[in-house]
């Protein structure tokens, strides 16, 4: 009896430290059902069986790749992953040669997608959105070279499409993107209980939230045979011009102007938006960029304006702030770079854990029945999900 009792409590202990670092945000906290995080159909189907002809294939990085592989299998289009090592310096690595940095290999997920249902950029956008871009060698709580991101490509074509993307993002961020964007030279498929792991092990660590897996399996490219466009999910790009300080003045209200110029915070509970539960979306004052959606505000108990996210990441850009013998995350919009509130990592769990603290003087809300008259019409669709 004994003997039994020491093999179970040595295969949790092994279950607790192989593969990337757990910690309380679990995958399938909120899965009721295998048929919640049940995706990509070709399960028993191996790398070699689908033809290049009809299908294009891209390599990326981004942190742990149990998550990473999870999330793109959700994405339609895509027809088969897996995960593996990434240019490896040494030939055939283990799991214990790309943790202890003996490979410099990167953890990958190889992606075999349909370009006639999802394009590169598309998939590029929908990378961008569960990592940070500008962290090196970590993502979540896993920190090291293997947790490198990269966009490892095998044509020009590829090449091309990633540089674009990349200097087209990059302006959004205040510090240098630090994905890295390089030929495959090798790929070696990780070990079998790597592979499909969330799906092996629903509670299992993933650095992505709930609220992107959900996101994931709402993506549709409806403009595939496009290498150059912007997905109908995401805010399409219009001209937010930045009015000058003159027009501000006399467009802003003072609390406005102070909050979004001069970094001042309103008081909590005496705004306009702390307690809004209308339906619609939250646009930056200044330039009337939509910033976030109604669905995705939560009571936070602050007294201020509190979302889970964004719209779109690469609306936002972060920084330290270090005013008040204080240091924490201020926001705000890229388009402007007007002042916004600050981020907390105490928000709801399901939700990915986030908390836009947001000053309602730096917002313009647009009600749901105003949003099509006043050019807003394209985010209806995200308002009703």
């Amino acid at each position: 009896m004994m003997k039994i009792i020491y093999v179970l409590m040595l295969g949790i202990l092994l279950s607790l430290f192989v593969g990337c670092k757990r910690d309380s945000n679990s995958y399938a906290n909120d899965l009721k059902s295998e048929s919640d995080y049940m995706a990509v159909e070709n399960k028993d189907m191996k790398y070699e069986d689908f033809s290049k002809d009809k299908y294009d294939t891209i390599i990326l990085a981004g942190g742990c790749f149990w998550g990473v592989e999870k999330y793109f299998q959700y994405i339609d289009g895509v027809v088969f992953t897996d995960v593996g090592y990434v240019n490896s310096k040494t030939l055939n690595p283990t799991y214990k040669d790309v943790t202890s940095g003996v490979s410099d290999a990167s953890e990958g997920v190889r992606i075999v997608y349909d370009p006639k249902i999802v394009s590169l950029d598309f998939i590029l956008k929908m990378y961008v959105r569960v990592i940070d871009p500008t962290s090196l060698n970590r993502q979540g709580n896993d920190v090291g070279r293997q947790y490198r991101t990269g966009i490892y490509y095998d044509s020009d074509r590829e090449k091309k499409v990633a540089e674009k993307f990349i200097k087209k993002i990059a302006g959004n961020y205040k510090e240098p993107i630090a994905i890295e964007i390089m030929p495959v030279n090798n790929y070696y498929e990780a070990e079998d209980y790597h592979q499909d792991y969330l799906d092996k092990n629903p509670s299992g660590y993933c650095h992505i939230g709930k609220t992107e897996f959900d996101d994931a399996k709402k993506a549709k490219d409806n403009m595939s045979s496009k290498i150059d466009k912007d997905e109908v999910s995401t805010p399409q790009k219009k001209e937010y011009k930045m009015p000058s300080d003159e027009e501000l003045k006399s467009k802003l209200t003072k609390l406005q102007y102070d909050v979004t110029q001069n970094n001042k915070t309103e008081q909590p509970f005496k705004n306009e938006y702390w307690d809004n539960k209308e339906e619609g979306i939250y646009v930056d004052v200044t330039s009337g960029e939509p910033l976030f959606l109604s669905k995705d505000k939560f009571d936070s108990s602050s007294g201020w304006p509190s979302f889970s996210k964004p719209i779109d990441k690469n609306l936002i850009i972060d920084s330290t702030d270090k005013s008040f013998g204080m240091e924490r995350t201020e926001v705000k919009s890229s388009g402007s770079n007007s002042h916004l509130g600050h981020l907390f990592d105490d928000g709801p769990k399901k939700s990915g854990g986030m908390r836009y603290c947001i000053n309602s003087a730096s917002l313009r809300f647009v009600p749901k029945s105003k949003m099509a008259s006043e050019g807003y019409g394209y985010l209806l669709n995200q308002i009703t999900e």
